[in-house]
């Protein structure tokens, strides 16, 4: 994109909104302004560079276009006034500073298609010692609620299409938001439930995940939650309460992670 203030060539960027989470906020960035919808793929190097205010620290992903990637029509504006779509050899001639050539070179290395497996902790809920009843009935406290509801652009952000959660209460609540706004509907399944998960039911989830051609989230508690990293083959990250793992995958086999806490 050209900025006319600076007149320079570069990618889109920008700040984060009061609270917003730095993967909606690059989302939303590029909708704003270039037009496009898209789905985030592998985290990049981060870029940090001075400017009269201190040091400035700009997060990148590699991402895909959702639907639609014309955009020809684009409006120009007094902050953008020129978006396009080039060849990467005329996009290291065309961008203007040296940080951003080495970027794309990161991005082209990365740029082969991937597909999200989220894991995710649910959000806090009501402690055991304090819950009476069925421990699978136990609610999400309001934090976790506030959780949930802030989990929503993450999870859009991955372009998840298949939720699937333990039929327990607090699982259930925590990805309810997210499949409302998505217009999905919940798969719940005793598998991932701390009362009937097992190790081999765990593995075959993930199996069944992996070969999925879009997003899939996996909500669950923290005691199978090693259970789902051991046949993702990864080291448990010990998630908090809200927290998710995104495991990208290319031909069923991860080639990248990051983690995500939503507070």
């Amino acid at each position: 994109m050209h900025r006319p203030k600076y007149d320079d060539w570069s990618f889109p960027k920008g700040k984060l909104d009061r609270g917003e989470h730095a993967v909606a906020a690059a989302v939303r960035e590029v909708a704003e302004e270039t037009g496009l919808q898209v789905r985030l793929g592998p985290p990049i190097s981060d870029q940090r560079y001075p400017v009269s205010q201190g040091m400035k620290t700009v997060h990148y992903w590699t991402g895909r276009p959702v639907g639609d990637d014309d955009v020809s029509g684009y409006r120009p504006n007094h902050e953008i006034d020129g978006v396009a779509w080039v060849p990467h050899d005329e996009a290291t001639d065309r961008l203007t500073y040296p940080r951003d050539r080495e970027t794309l070179t990161e991005a082209l290395r990365a740029r082969q298609k991937t597909v999200a497996l989220v894991v995710l902790r649910h959000a806090h809920s009501r402690s055991r010692s304090a819950w009476r009843g069925d421990d699978r009935e136990r609610p999400l406290l309001q934090t976790g609620h506030h959780q949930a509801r802030r989990l929503v652009p993450l999870l859009a952000a991955y372009d998840v299409r298949r939720v699937v959660t333990s039929s327990s209460v607090r699982c259930l609540q925590t990805v309810a938001p997210y499949a409302a706004a998505a217009g999905l509907e919940v798969e719940q399944t005793d598998r991932l439930s701390e009362e009937d998960a097992t190790e081999k039911k765990a593995r075959r989830l993930i199996e069944v995940a992996v070969d999925s051609t879009s997003g899939v989230v996996l909500c669950t508690h923290r005691t199978v939650l090693p259970m789902l990293f051991d046949a993702l083959g990864l080291v448990d990250p010990g998630l908090e309460k809200g927290e998710m793992l995104v495991a990208h995958l290319r031909k069923g086999r991860v080639v990248s992670t990051e983690r995500h806490l939503v507070r």
